[in-house]
C-alpha cells in the first residue's frame, strides 16, 4: 500500500510499503524530484525529514536575502561559482544557509533552496545531474520554484515521517 501526502504541483510525498529500504517519490512543481533514485533508507530518510519539519516549526528558514531579486533570480545567484560575479564568495558563503531536502540520495541530483516569508515558504528546485538532463532536455537550466504554506509542507514532513513508522510498526508485529 502507498500513501500520498500533499499535492505534486506544490509539494508531494509518495510512500511505498516501508522496510529498511522504501520507495519514497517526491514531488513539487508537479515535476517528480526522486526521478534517479527513489528508494531511502528508512532510518536515515525519517530523520532528515523529521529534523527539517522541527528545524521550521521553531521558525527555521531565513527570507530571500537579496533585496530586489526574485525567487528564481536568487536561485540562479546562489548557484554562481567562484568567477562568475564580482562578489563569489557572498554567493557561497549563503548558499549552505539556504539548501534544503538534503536527505541522502534520493535527493542528490536537484539542489533545492527554502525561504521564508512569514508563515509562507517559497522552495526553488534545479536539476543538476546530466543523465537526467539528457532524458529530460526541458529540465536543462530551469529553475522551478514553489510557494507552500510552512504548516502544510511540515504536516507532509511528518506525515512521511508517520507513513514510514507505520510500516515498520507494521513489520515488528
Amino acid at each position: 500500500m502507498k500513501v500520498l501526502l500533499g499535492d505534486k504541483f506544490r509539494f508531494a510525498a509518495e510512500v511505498g510499503v516501508p522496510g529498511p529500504l522504501c520507495r519514497v517519490d517526491l514531488w513539487a512543481a508537479g515535476r517528480r524530484l526522486t526521478c534517479d533514485d527513489n528508494m531511502a533508507y528508512v532510518p536515515q530518510f525519517r530523520r532528515d525529514v523529521l529534523n527539517a519539519a522541527a528545524w521550521l516549526r521553531s521558525g527555521g528558514g531565513s527570507p530571500l536575502p537579496f533585496a530586489g531579486l526574485s525567487a528564481e533570480a536568487t536561485h540562479r545567484r546562489l548557484m554562481q561559482r567562484a568567477g562568475d560575479d564580482d562578489e563569489p564568495e557572498v554567493a557561497y558563503r549563503l548558499r549552505g544557509r539556504f539548501q534544503v531536502l538534503l536527505w541522502g540520495p534520493t535527493t542528490d541530483n536537484v539542489t533545492a533552496y527554502l525561504f521564508r516569508q512569514e508563515d509562507r515558504l517559497v522552495i526553488t528546485l534545479e536539476f543538476w545531474r546530466g543523465e537526467h538532463l539528457l532524458s529530460h532536455p526541458e529540465d536543462a537550466g530551469a529553475v522551478f520554484v514553489v510557494e507552500i504554506s510552512a504548516e502544510e509542507f511540515i504536516e507532509i514532513l511528518e506525515g512521511i515521517a508517520a507513513a514510514l513508522d507505520a510500516g515498520q510498526s507494521e513489520s515488528r508485529s
